[in-house]
Parts: C-alpha cells; structure tokens; sequence
C-alpha cells in the first residue's frame, strides 16, 4: 500500500502540485496521466523522493518514507523501490550483466547467513543424480561438426536448473556430454552436504531449503555484501522473467531499442523493489514495438506482483495496462479510479474531453426539469430533446449542493490568504473551455462571458453512442468519413455543429449524404456548465 496524504510541490513560486491524495493497493498499476506540464512527472519523482514534496505525507507500506510534519525523509536507496528512465540511463562501457548486477554490488544490510558451499554441493549432488537430463540438454548445444558449444550449453545449463554461472561451470567440468560415469562425485558430494547438516545440527543449528542457517528455531543474520553466486543467480533470474538471457555480454550500443529497455527493466527489477516507478518507459520505441512492449509489461506485473507506477503520455498504454487511472491537471488530481470508470463516467468536463480518441462531443444546452424527472433541452440551434437520468435526480437538490461545496472552498482560501506569510499563485488558472465543434463562429474574443445560471448545461456525447439510423428526427449531412478497417469515424454536419461519431462494420459514406441521426445506450453525459462536474448518466432522446 502506497498511501499519499495532502502532497504539495513548489518550484520557486510555481504550485506544481496542489494537495494530490490518493491510495495505491498492493500489485496496482496505476497509470498518471493529463496534459504536458500538468505534473505527472512531478508527482512521480516525489513518491520515490527523487524530487523532496514541499509538504505532505507519503507512506510506502508500513514505513513513513516522507512527512513533512514530523521532519521525516527517507533516502530513495532505503525505500525498497525502483524507477526506470524514458532513457534507460544503462552505461555504455559496461555489459548487460554487468548493467544489471551494477546495482546489487554494493547492497550491505542485514541478510540471512547461507552456507553456499553445502547449497552447491546439494545442488549438484542432486543434479548427477540424473546425468540423462545434463546429457539431453549438451546434446542440444553441439555445432554442426558436433563439437560443443561451451557458451551456448552454460546458458542452456543456468536456465534448465536454474543455477548461478558458476555452478553452471562447475556442472560443465564433469564432461557428461563424454558420457563419463560420475556416480561416485555425486556420491562425494551428497556426503559433504550430509556431514555439513550434522555439523550444523551439533551445535543446535539446522538449514531451510536454501541452507540459510537457522539457531534456536530463528534465522542467523549478519550484515554483508551479496555473494557473486547470490548476486548471479538473481541477474539470471531477472534475464529469464524479461528473456535477455542470451545478451549478457553483450553492450548496450550492440541491442535494439526493446532489447535496452528490457536490461533496463531487468536492472530495476534486480534489488525485488516492492513498487516499480516508470516515467514513460516507451515512449523512444516504434509503434510496433511499443505494443509488443505493453505485453511485457502486463506480463511481468503478474509475474513480479509488483505495484508499478506508470506515466505516460499515450492513452492507449493507460486504458490498457492500468487497473487505476490517476488523472492530473495543473497540479490537482482530477479522477482517480478504474479506467472504464473514468472513460464512461467522468467527474468534469477536463476528464471527459481529456479521455477518449476520437474526443467527445460537447453539446450546449438550455434545460430544466420536469415533473417526472426528465430533463427537457434546448440544443443543436434549437433542437428540442430529452434527458432521462439513468438514476433518480433532484436538480435543484444537486445546484445547492454545489453552491454549498463553492462556498466552503471560497471560505477555505479566504481564511489560508489571511494567515501570515501565506502567498497563493496561480498556474494556468484559466478554465476549462470545451470544445463546441461549430463550423462557422464569430470571433467573441473581445465579448464579456455570459452570466451563466442552472439552466445553462452542457451534454457529453462519446463518438461510439452517435448512431447513424434510416428513421429519425434529427437530420444530419456528412461532413467528413476515415474508414480505419472494422470501424469509420464520421463528421455530421447538423445545423452548424459539427459532431463527431464512429461507426462499426464496413459501412461506407459519401460526403454530402443526408442521413438521420440518434443517440444510443444510457451513458450520454449531462455536466453542469457553471462547475464542469458531471450532474448525471442518462439517455437522450430528440423530438
């Protein structure tokens, strides 16, 4: 559990980030997306203390990494965490191996006492046992004159028994691709494994399953560097989860742009972070590659169980990676919650227009309620239409609440202005303005924003619920159609509005066709246009 409580950042006296909250759970990805500047990065650097918060609270499992309060702030090299660059930042002079261990060689802390000799020696022990299986796997690693391939088979060796290089060596030493009998080494070595344990048991001690020491019933700890075999069999084991195995020796100037980015993960996953930090991690590869490193990702998170942390630009790589959306703009979390949650039931208008491709159409409209709960609208140049909440709705209950929820902020900021020493900036301060496709506007650059009251609303209408039908009242002629292969995006020109739908099938448009027009499903949009927040779903139905 991450838990970010009130997180403020200032550069200067640029507000970065404005009292961002949230709580991310146990193997989440969580995708931060909004507009460039919005923060994202930001915020990003400031839970894996890359950049110090200016005030706030962050909580990375049971260890307050950050308080601002109580003067709390944890080194980012003690939090058990890992972040990868957009620009993998790997050292050219150095080999992947050595890329990936680089991290791991200098870790001293208090880790469990493991009798590595006794572990090889089991291991091998175990492994002669059955020479058939080391022979089937050398047998597969001989060139075409049949001599063996000595790289080729250590590899083959260290992914098939899932042992370290230098056990791998050792193993290779036998010569059992010779078909030399080695019933007697196995037999030495499992009795040097046997007189260890009694020793071991002699003295009141006794081995787990990965011969760390235990006394009295409890783990024997002391603090060290990691082993070359520790350190090797975990290089290994993070090669095999991102398939880079055969590139150890290689240098980052001889990999394609996917094989450096997945040393690149392969090092941050090295030390087992419990969160993984990723700011745009693939925004320097190709389209294609770019998909195919989506599924990488979503692999490895179910293979790791990490909680990744992910900023990224593209929206696809959020709709589909992310079981969480966290959505910024100028600094202030805007929605967070699950990605269908934020694409069909959006809080305002920002997250409405920000989310979604092609973008949603933003309809004016004049409305008020009625008797049985519908709301009757003015829209489109004066098209009559109805709105039918998908749930109960008392609007003028909803106006007064928001008119209470204003209040309280304006007293809010009111009381912080007058506290000593306190200095309130703006950035980019400017409203939301949704775009109302018409075709032909007047420039009103120079004219007063109109008074807006409770009948002032605007409808959100996602692309995929305008339906092109053979019988309705509302006309429409084709502006605009881009068939895209199992589906067209349209533009319909209806009276002076330019509204944008997409259609699914084979179906093809002429421009200048008259058409008839409806709205489907039961997840039209109705916003307040005052606020930007979203009153309610519902259908929508013209007269």
């Amino acid at each position: 559990m991450i838990h970010i409580n009130n997180l403020h950042k200032r550069f200067g006296d640029s507000h970065v980030l404005r009292g961002i909250s949230c709580d991310i759970k146990p193997q989440e990805v969580v995708c931060i997306i909004g507009p460039s500047g919005s923060g994202k990065s930001t915020f990003l650097r400031c839970i894996n203390l890359l950049e110090t918060p200016t005030s706030g609270r962050i909580t990375i499992g049971d260890q307050v990494v950050f308080d601002s309060a109580m003067g709390i702030n944890v080194p980012a090299n003690k939090r058990r965490v890992g972040f990868l660059f957009q620009n993998y930042a790997l050292w050219p002079n150095m080999t992947v191996y050595e890329n990936i261990s680089f991290g791991l060689t200098n870790v001293k802390e208090d880790l469990p006492k493991i009798d590595f000799d006794t572990r090889v020696n089991a291991r091998l022990a175990e492994i002669l046992s059955a020479p058939g299986e080391v022979t089937k796997v050398l047998a597969e690693c001989r060139d075409k004159k049949g001599k063996l391939d000595d790289k080729k088979a250590l590899l083959k060796l260290i992914d098939t028994f899932t042992i370290s290089q230098f056990t791998a060596k050792k193993l290779l030493g036998y010569h059992l691709e010779d078909g030399k009998d080695v019933s007697a080494e196995a037999a030495t070595l499992r009795e040097k494994a046997e007189a260890a344990r009694k020793a071991l048991e002699a003295t009141g001690g006794s081995y787990d399953a990965d011969y760390a020491i235990y006394k009295d019933g409890q783990p024997v700890t002391e603090v060290r560097k990691l082993t070359k075999e520790e350190i090797d069999l975990t290089v290994r084991r993070v090669a095999r989860i991102v398939k880079i195995g055969m590139f150890m020796d290689r240098y980052p100037a001889e990999l394609s742009g996917g094989q450096q980015q997945r040393v690149a993960i392969a090092r941050t996953l090295a030390p087992e972070p419990s969160v993984l930090f990723m700011d745009e991690p693939l925004s320097n590869l190709d389209a294609k590659l770019r998909l195919e490193m989506r599924y990488e990702l979503q692999r490895l998170h179910v293979e790791t169980g990490s909680t990744f942390v992910y900023v990224t630009h593209d929206q696809m790589e959020a709709m589909t990676l992310a079981t969480q959306i966290c959505l910024i703009n100028n600094g202030v979390l805007q929605q967070y919650q699950p990605p269908l949650t934020v694409y069909n039931h959006p809080q305002n208008l920002f997250v409405a227009d920000f989310v979604g491709n092609p973008s949603i159409n933003f309809v004016e409209a004049k409305g008020a309620q009625q008797p049985d709960g519908s709301i009757t609208l003015d829209i489109l140049g004066g098209v009559k239409a109805v709105f039918r909440p998908r749930e109960g709705l008392d609007l003028a209950a909803w106006f007064a609440e928001r008119d209470r929820k204003a209040a309280a902020h304006a007293a809010e900021r009111l009381a912080k202005s007058q506290e000593k020493g306190y200095v309130e900036k703006g950035n980019k301060d400017e409203p939301f303005r949704y775009h109302i496709a018409k075709v032909e506007e007047e420039d009103d650059s120079l004219q007063e924003e109109p008074v807006l009251t409770n009948e002032d609303l605007v409808l959100g209408i996602r692309p995929e619920f305008l339906n092109i039908t053979s019988e309705a009242p509302l006309k429409g002629e084709i502006y605009g159609a881009m068939p895209t292969g199992m589906e067209s995006t349209i533009k319909v020109y209806v009276n002076g509005f330019l509204l944008t739908g997409v259609v699914f099938g084979s179906s093809l448009f002429t421009i200048g066709e008259q058409h008839s027009i409806s709205f489907t499903g039961h997840h039209i949009m109705l916003f307040d246009r005052q606020s930007g927040d979203c009153i309610a779903l519902g259908s929508l139905e013209t007269l």
